[in-house]
């Protein structure tokens, strides 16, 4: 049997080394961590902002709807002239 005689000072440089790697792979845990939580925060964001892309893209013309009903109602009015003056034509006969 081999019996490792250590001297003070080369305990404490193996104690320094264990406590070392510790350190090591609690902040590697950590780290780890942090970059799990970032990787789920940037796909939720990436999923925000393509949404609000295409919110956008849905609603970049909305100011053109005023114009569209205003046209709508123009062209209601104009077809009650033309029904009307197509009846008076007719002499009142539908």
């Amino acid at each position: 049997m081999t019996v490792f005689a250590l001297t003070t000072n080369e305990t404490l440089w193996w104690v320094t080394l264990a406590v070392g790697l510790v350190v090591c792979l609690v902040v590697w845990f950590l780290l780890e961590r942090l970059r799990r939580s970032v990787s789920e925060v940037d796909g939720g964001v990436s999923v925000l902002w393509t949404m609000g892309k295409r919110v956008a893209q849905n609603t970049s013309t909305t100011y053109l709807l005023t114009t569209t009903k205003d046209r709508g109602v123009e062209l209601v009015e104009e077809l009650q002239h033309h029904a009307a003056a197509d009846a008076a034509s007719r002499g009142g006969h539908t």
